[in-house]
């Protein structure tokens, strides 16, 4: 199962963004740096509102979702890369995920220890990029030191990669991840085998107070707040956080080609021991029409290059993951490997073809019902039922 690491400074919310995401109290959240030591690990399942329509046509008994995995990791502190605070545990830990979910502070409170006396998340975010980018400067050099026997014996494989290599650093040089480096699909191929830590799809997550949601979330508050905040002189609810939401969307855009997802991790991971309807119904009379950590789980799911398929009967409707752009027949093999031994075809139906239509003898007289091949590329959301003979 592939894994996301939740990093970012002590005390931005990554513990409490955990329990938050796996439904849990497991991590520890005090207020104090370096509350987590040794990372927190836990299975969550991926929020996906077409399973429940598509267990509705097929009257099915059970739904099962597909799942990732996500790991709370120890905060870092500047100068992380030379081994200060918990800085080559952070960096282990972190080698050890697929993708980041950088955790950024956004809101303001006193009460929550800060290690600068100011909110800033550009800078926070900076402090964590130049560390994980240090390290890798470091690997990258250590790596070519080794290869330059092989380099004065002419060793072409060799002379490959030094290329490679030469090309990240000026890359990490200016400031930019390794994961936004220029590089073909077959440098590429060699580049993930130097598992540098800038080369880790990456996600933000914005934390803002409960107070600032609604008003981050761009969702109207009723015609009474608006009155009472008329009568402070208060214009503007959560003007700092929106700011600083804009700030890290913009630098996630431009720095990473990536997004940043607005949640709050300490009203989420209250809501834990509610149900999954009433802790939405509780978000809605918040002004919030659905759950920042909903989003954050599809977000880091689809970062981590991963889709879905369904399946669908009586008995069960379940989510399957698959890698984008697998064909059918891994498809088939994701359920049994001898569907994929002896796939034949694949009768399939777009969600939203068979949503729209809602039976699957209506879609078949619509003729959206298609016999799909072994070079058939899956898509997300398809509704399948394999073909197989072994």
């Amino acid at each position: 199962m592939l894994s996301a690491g939740i990093v970012g400074l002590p005390n931005v919310g990554k513990s409490t963004l955990f329990n938050a995401v796996t439904r849990t109290h497991k991590a520890p959240a005090e207020n104090y740096p370096f509350c987590t030591i040794d990372p927190n690990v836990g299975v969550v399942t991926v929020p996906d509102p077409r399973l429940t329509r598509i267990a509705e046509i097929s009257h099915s008994k059970k739904i099962t979702p597909t799942a990732i995995e996500f790991v709370d990791i120890a905060g870092l502190v500047k100068g992380a890369s030379e081994g200060e605070g918990l800085g080559n545990q952070f960096l282990h830990h972190i080698r050890e995920v697929e993708a980041i979910v950088q955790v950024v502070r956004c809101f303001e409170n006193p009460d929550v220890h800060h290690i600068s006396p100011t909110i800033d998340p550009i800078r926070d975010i900076e402090i964590i990029n130049t560390e994980l980018t240090l390290a890798d400067l470091a690997s990258l050099q250590k790596r070519r030191d080794r290869l330059q026997k092989q380099l004065h014996a002419g060793d072409k494989t060799a002379k490959i990669e030094d290329a490679i290599i030469e090309k990240l650093l000026a890359h990490l040089d200016a400031g930019k991840p390794a994961a936004t480096a220029e590089l073909t699909p077959e440098e590429q191929a060699i580049a993930r085998g130097l598992f540098l830590l800038t080369s880790k799809p990456t996600i933000f997550a914005c934390n803002v107070a409960e107070s600032d949601l609604a008003a981050v979330a761009g969702v109207g508050d009723s015609g009474r707040n608006a009155l009472a905040r008329k009568a402070t002189g208060i214009t503007d609810p959560g003007y700092k956080a929106k700011r600083h939401v804009e700030l890290v969307q913009d630098y996630a855009r431009h720095h990473f080609a990536t997004e940043a997802i607005v949640i709050s991790a300490q009203i989420e991971s209250e809501l834990v021991d509610l149900s999954e309807q009433e802790a939405l119904e509780y978000l809605r009379n918040l002004g919030v029409e659905d759950s920042g950590v909903h989003a954050l789980i599809r977000a880091v799911y689809h970062l981590l290059g991963l889709r879905t398929f369904i399946t669908t009967g009586e008995k069960e409707t379940r989510a399957w993951t698959i890698h984008e752009g697998a064909k059918a027949p891994t498809a088939a093999g994701a359920i049994h490997s001898d569907f994929e031994r002896g796939f034949i075809s694949a009768e399939t139906i777009y969600y939203d073809d068979l949503a729209a239509l809602g039976s699957f003898a209506k879609a078949r007289e619509a003729g959206k019902l298609r016999l799909e091949g072994k070079d058939y590329v899956v898509r997300d959301g398809d509704v399948i039922f394999f073909r197989f003979n072994v």
